[in-house]
């Protein structure tokens, strides 16, 4: 009799899924080693992360899902709702729902409870598979999310696993600790900034070809917009902190070479997204941090850039090893420049002076962008 975590792999392969992000859970280690011998794995340290990077996936053609613990989706909903659910972006979330079957851990059981009430009053669509009989339901939950264009929580009971005769997880090698050395020279000189946000966006834009460029949330959107509005533009209406994971997505399904507009309070929100984009290490990313060292789109407020924390060297730590400072337009436009010739993950860390400009709101629905978006990259 075939394994329920076989079954599994058998309906995601089926279904065309080339993509899974995963987080673990003890209940379904036997699925996970699985998952990594069949399909393009992506390890995550946060379960927001992974929404970014399939939905961005999803937008340059590929047909990812996710693999979870149940009490990750109290971290993914708002973003959810804001980017997938607004965006009319499909997304399969296959989640081992603890806290309600021989739960040993108390901790596990007030959300695990209440999750179904959660995602009801959410309006998020979810199946139960409370056992292996079931399993075919996880082809109609998949199904359901690429047809209607939207998230499809899948909540397996651990009595989906209890019999099952896959030893998947004994047989894998555990691996310890690499042996290596760290040799970091970090010499950094942080100086006046000259310019706002408006000004580096404005000098990036004349650069840009058959790029994709994917802005952060709020002001930088409409400054994008303001300054040249283009098909492979990618604005954000939501989803605070994913627009670097959005680009690594892009970047790991598309050929192009994708500039990712990034802001200090977003990496800050989402520093799992650098660290992610360092382990994949796609060639055709250009991260710029436009660090102006505040909550731009919500008044300024300071944030931890402004005196405690550098941009660069934290991109270094997470193992970006191709970093620059820059301060001037000239700056600007050299980095942007080398690194669009290279062949090279690049992070570029703008250092700027707080302030938006009055650019007005963009005339178009997030699902209008995001259909336009899609239409470009398949031209």
């Amino acid at each position: 009799m075939i394994s329920p975590e076989d079954s599994v792999i058998e309906i995601l392969q089926q279904n065309g899924i080339d993509m899974v992000a995963t987080l673990p859970c003890d209940r379904i280690k036997n699925l996970l080693p699985l998952i990594s011998k069949n399909f393009f794995e992506i390890p995550l340290t946060r379960e927001e992360n992974g929404i970014g990077i399939c939905a961005g996936a999803y937008m340059a053609g590929g047909k990812p899902a996710m693999v979870i613990q149940s009490t990750g989706l109290g971290n993914m909903i708002n973003a959810l709702e804001s980017l997938n659910v607004t965006c009319n972006i499909p997304l399969p979330i296959l989640a081992s729902w603890r806290g309600v079957y021989k739960e040993g851990i108390e901790a596990q059981k007030p959300f695990g409870e209440h999750l179904p009430g959660i995602l009801d009053g959410a309006g998020l669509a979810y199946t139960i598979i409370d056992n292996q009989d079931e399993l075919y339901l996880l082809d109609h939950a998949i199904l359901d999310a690429f047809k209607n264009l939207r998230p499809h929580v899948i909540l397996f009971s651990p009595k989906v696993w209890e019999c099952t005769t896959c030893v998947a997880w004994s047989e894998k090698k555990l691996v310890a600790p690499e042996e290596r050395s760290i040799n970091l020279t970090f010499k950094s000189t942080t100086r006046e900034p000259q310019m706002i946000r408006y000004d580096a966006i404005a000098a990036i834009v004349p650069l840009l070809d058959d790029e994709i460029v994917v802005a952060n949330i709020g002001v930088p959107c409409k400054e994008l917009y303001a300054l040249r509005d283009r098909d492979l533009n990618y604005y954000m209406f939501g989803s605070m902190g994913l627009v670097s994971s959005i680009g690594l997505g892009l970047a790991l399904k598309s050929e192009r070479r994708v500039v990712v507009l990034d802001g200090d309070g977003s990496l800050l929100m989402n520093p799992n997204a650098l660290v992610a984009i360092a382990r994949m290490n796609p060639s055709n990313l250009v991260v710029v941090a436009l660090d102006n060292g505040a909550y731009g789109s919500t008044g300024s407020q300071e944030t931890l850039t402004a005196k405690f924390l550098d941009l660069e060297l934290f991109a270094r730590g997470c193992g970006i090893e191709n970093t620059v400072k820059v301060h001037t337009k000239e700056e600007v436009e050299n980095a942007l420049s080398g690194a669009l010739g290279a062949d090279r993950l690049t992070f570029i860390h703008v250092v700027l002076k707080p302030g938006n400009s009055d650019s007005p709101n963009i005339p178009l629905t997030p699902v209008e962008v995001t259909e336009r978006f899609m239409g470009a990259l398949r031209c």
